[in-house]
């Protein structure tokens, strides 16, 4: 796959392509619905498939300090759009100058001029330009004069106790801020993952007996409620090489901690992970944090969350 970033330099003899285009912030199930489309339509036409996105997050640059959490890095995104079969992942820096551009400059310059677009898929709730003035139906008349078709797909759903749910990044959002890592799963297709930079704590969880790989994450991301989760610790060097780990968000409250941190306690792995770009897939939440009187009755929580987290991911010693 390609990766593009702006549009000033696309390969020397670029033709036609289909194109997808949004944040995709997630990639969730919504989202896989047109990017699968967008991939197939391709396919049949014998054209390569680009996926346009953006970054920063428009609402960064429309309305400064409302950036939302963010639920996958473009490193992320990049490499699940690849496996679902888009051949080009472009990324659009969203600036005041692309903000202000209206609806028929952004698909002539764009979607025309730029990448001679044969087709266009995107969500039936799909907005752009200048106080997003396009829409779905303008984007049609639009590929009407300019020469593509445009593509515009249901948002996707299910039912759930009576209750309809609407995929979408901010019910995702929603589910990660209340700690409901499996309802985020459901509606992502797969764990949610938080990815960093593994960096060195103050040590506490050595002297315990369980050494924690304390994670440094990106700025904006999606951190899950406090509270205790199991998930698996995956290296980014080794994506197939997935180890199980109990997970601890918060701050430490049984040591008066302040900071906010991220701690993984890695299963059966006596391993120092410093300096390693991971991710953790959150798969359940096991409690609340909670203030323990001692570091005995903590060590005591800690023997029972390692031995659901085991339980939860179906694993066995030996």
């Amino acid at each position: 796959m390609q990766r593009w970033r702006g549009l000033e330099d696309l390969p020397g003899g670029w033709g036609r392509c289909v194109v997808t285009i949004g944040v995709f912030d997630g990639v969730h199930r919504g989202h896989q619905v047109l990017i699968g489309k967008t991939a197939e339509i391709a396919k049949t036409r014998n054209l390569p498939s680009v996926m346009l996105t953006f970054d920063p997050h428009p609402s960064e640059v429309i309305r400064p300090g409302s950036h939302p959490a963010q639920l996958t890095t473009l490193r992320r995104k990049a490499e699940l759009v690849e496996e679902m079969g888009i051949d080009v992942f472009a990324v659009l820096p969203f600036t005041p100058e692309l903000m202000h551009m209206s609806a028929d400059e952004f698909v002539h310059e764009i979607l025309v001029d730029r990448l001679h677009a044969a087709a266009v898929v995107v969500g039936e709730n799909f907005t752009f330009g200048s106080k997003a003035a396009g829409t779905v139906p303008v984007l049609r008349e639009l590929g009407r004069r300019f020469g593509f078709v445009t593509y515009g797909a249901e948002l996707q759903g299910e039912h759930n106790d009576n209750t309809e749910i609407m995929f979408s990044s901010t019910y995702v959002r929603s589910c990660i801020d209340a700690g409901d890592v499996v309802a985020a799963a459901e509606a992502l297709g797969r764990p949610h993952r938080l990815e960093g930079i593994i960096v060195r704590g103050d040590g506490r969880g050595h002297d315990l007996g369980y050494p924690t790989a304390n994670l440094s994450t990106p700025r904006f991301a999606a951190v899950p409620a406090d509270g205790v989760y199991a998930c698996w610790f995956v290296r980014g060097a080794d994506p197939d090489r997935r180890l199980p780990a109990a997970v601890s968000v918060g701050t430490n409250p049984t040591f008066s901690g302040r900071e906010r941190t991220v701690e993984a306690f890695v299963l059966d792995v006596d391993e120092d992970f410093y300096g390693q770009y991971v991710g953790l897939d959150f798969v359940s939440r096991l409690r609340d944090q909670i203030r323990f009187g001692s570091s005995a009755e903590l060590v005591e929580q800690i023997d029972d969350d390692v031995t659901r987290t085991r339980e939860i991911l179906g694993l066995t010693r030996g």
